[in-house]
C-alpha cells in the first residue's frame, strides 16, 4: 500500500505543479538570502582589510621615523607623537583586533548588523569605553535582514502549511473519503504516509537547493552542509507533525489552515516575544546612562587627585618607582595610575551589567524548548558565529588583549624607557578564537523529541476517540 501511495501522491503533486512551484520558490529564496548574507560578510572583510592596511602604512612610517632617530637624523614630528615614547606607540599605532567571520557566516546575519567586527584598543583608552556597536538604521533593525535563517525559521513553515494543510480534508470535501475508508489501511496511517511522502519530497528539494547555495557561497566543509540539512529536516519534521495532528483532529480545510497559521503565530512570533520580554522584566539591565554618569564622576574625582593616586600607585608597585623622579613624572604617569583606580572602582557596576545580561541569556536558553523557532534560530546563529554569545566571547578577548597591550607599555613608561625599532616584533598580537558553544546537537534532539511527542499524542487521542465511537455503536 505504501508503494501505491507513493506512486499516486507523486502523480498528484506533479500534475498540480506543487513540486515544481516549491522547487523554484525555495531556490529563489535560498539563493537571494544567501547572497544577502554573503554580501554582509564581504563588506565586513573589506572594512577589516582597510583598517589593517591603514595600520600597516602607519607602522611603516613609524619604523622609518625610529630608524632615523636611532641614526641621529632629525625628524619633523610633534613631541607627543614621537615614536620613541611608549605612550605614543600605544595610542597612535594600535593593532586591529578583528573578529573574522566564520565559514558559515552567510547563514545568519544575527547580531553582526549591531556589533562591529573590529576595534583598536589604545593604552589610554578605557576597556568599558570601547565601542562594539555600529550606527545602524533603526528601520533595518526593526525589519531584520533577509538571510537564510529568516527563510528557514519564518518562511519555510508557511510553505509547509500551504503544502500539507488539506491532505485529509480535501478527500473529504471531494467525496472520496468513503472510498479510501474501504481500503485495507486506517485513515491515520494513510494521512501519516502522505505527509511522510511530502516531507520526503520537501527534503529532496531542500538538499538540492542547499547544495547549489553552499557551492556558490559557502567555504565550509561537507560536515557543515550535512549539519545544516539535518537541522532544517528536524525543523520541517516538527511542522509536518503539527500538520498531521491538525489534519486528523479537524478535517476541514479552512479550519486546518487557520489552526496551522495560528500555531505559526504562537511558535514563531508570540512565544519568542513573551520569553524575550519576560527576560527583560525579570532581569533588567542597568541603563547605560547610569554607567556613563558613574564613569564621568569617577574620572572627575580621579583628575583632582592624580598626584596622590600616582604616589599610592608607585608605593604599591615599587618595581615602577625604581627610576622615578619628580622631574621624570609626566601627565601620563598620573593618568595611567588614575585609570587603574577608576577601573577597579567601576568593576562592580560593570560586573552587574554583565551578570544581568548573562542571566537573560540563561533564561532564554532555559525556555527555548517552548518554541522550535527559537531552538532553530539559535542553532543557525551558532553555526554562523553571529549570536550574542559569540560577540560576548569576542568582547572578552578584546578586553584581554587591551590589558596585554597596556601592560606592555606601562613598565616602559614608569621606568622611563624609550621604544626602539627592535621592540616592534615584541608587540602583542591578537588572534581571534571562535566560540565553541555549538547549539546544533541540542537543537536537533529537542526538535526530534517534540515531533515524536506530537505524533504519539495524536495517535493516542485518535485511538481513544475511535474506541469511544465503537462503544457508542455497540450500545
Amino acid at each position: 500500500m505504501l508503494y501505491f501511495n507513493f506512486k499516486y501522491e507523486l502523480k498528484i503533486l506533479l500534475r498540480s505543479w506543487w513540486i515544481q512551484l516549491i522547487s523554484i520558490l525555495l531556490l529563489v529564496l535560498f539563493v537571494f538570502a544567501a547572497f544577502n548574507g554573503q554580501n554582509k560578510i564581504e563588506k565586513r572583510l573589506e572594512t577589516i582589510s582597510e583598517a589593517r592596511a591603514t595600520v600597516e602604512t602607519s607602522d611603516k612610517q613609524m619604523l622609518s621615523l625610529l630608524d632615523s632617530i636611532e641614526h641621529g637624523i632629525p625628524v619633523n614630528v610633534s613631541r607627543w607623537q614621537t615614536p620613541e615614547s611608549p605612550i605614543a606607540i600605544g595610542n597612535y599605532h594600535p593593532r586591529v583586533v578583528a573578529m573574522a567571520p566564520s565559514d558559515m557566516g552567510f547563514l545568519a546575519v544575527g547580531q553582526s548588523d549591531i556589533f562591529t567586527h573590529y576595534v583598536m584598543p589604545t593604552v589610554s583608552g578605557d576597556d568599558f569605553a570601547i565601542s562594539f556597536t555600529e550606527m545602524t538604521s533603526p528601520i533595518q533593525l526593526l525589519f531584520g535582514s533577509f538571510d537564510l535563517m529568516f527563510v528557514v525559521v519564518y518562511l519555510l513553515p508557511l510553505i509547509i502549511i500551504a503544502f500539507s494543510y488539506n491532505v485529509l480534508s480535501e478527500e473529504k470535501e471531494r467525496g472520496t473519503l468513503r472510498l479510501l475508508a474501504s481500503q485495507p489501511i486506517s485513515i491515520r496511517k494513510w494521512v501519516l504516509q502522505k505527509l511522510a511522502l511530502r516531507l520526503f519530497w520537501m527534503t529532496v528539494i531542500i538538499i538540492a537547493v542547499s547544495a547549489i547555495v553552499f557551492s556558490l557561497f559557502s567555504r565550509g566543509s561537507v560536515s557543515d552542509f550535512l549539519a545544516f540539512i539535518g537541522l532544517v529536516f528536524c525543523y520541517m519534521l516538527f511542522w509536518f507533525s503539527l500538520a498531521f495532528a491538525i489534519n486528523i483532529r479537524i478535517a476541514n480545510s479552512a479550519k486546518n489552515a487557520l489552526s496551522l497559521l495560528g500555531l505559526w503565530i504562537v511558535f514563531v512570533l508570540l512565544i519568542p516575544s513573551v520569553i524575550s520580554q519576560s527576560g527583560d522584566l525579570f532581569f533588567p539591565i542597568p541603563p547605560r546612562t547610569e554607567l556613563i554618569s558613574e564613569v564621568r564622576a569617577h574620572k572627575a574625582e580621579a583628575t583632582k587627585k592624580q598626584d596622590q593616586i600616582l604616589d599610592n600607585f608607585l608605593r604599591d608597585h615599587p618595581e615602577y618607582a625604581v627610576n622615578d623622579s619628580t622631574q621624570a613624572r609626566s601627565f601620563w604617569h598620573g593618568y595611567i595610575a588614575s585609570q587603574k583606580i577608576i577601573k577597579e572602582e567601576l568593576q562592580p557596576l560593570l560586573s552587574s551589567y554583565e551578570e544581568k545580561l548573562e542571566q537573560q541569556q540563561t533564561y532564554v536558553s532555559k525556555f527555548q524548548w517552548m518554541s522550535p523557532a527559537i531552538v532553530t534560530q539559535r542553532a543557525l546563529g551558532s553555526m554562523a558565529g553571529t549570536t550574542k554569545r559569540d560577540y560576548n566571547s569576542y568582547q572578552n578577548q578584546v578586553y584581554e588583549f587591551a590589558e596585554a597591550w597596556r601592560n606592555y607599555f606601562v613598565p616602559l613608561l614608569y621606568n622611563n624607557e624609550t621604544f626602539k625599532k627592535s621592540m616592534y616584533t615584541e608587540l602583542p598580537r591578537f588572534s581571534y578564537t571562535p566560540n565553541t558553544d555549538n547549539q546544533l546537537v541540542p537543537a536537533i534532539l529537542s526538535l526530534l523529541l517534540l515531533s515524536c511527542i506530537i505524533i504519539a499524542l495524536t495517535l493516542l487521542s485518535y485511538n481513544i476517540k475511535s474506541k469511544r465511537k465503537g462503544m457508542v455503536l455497540m450500545q
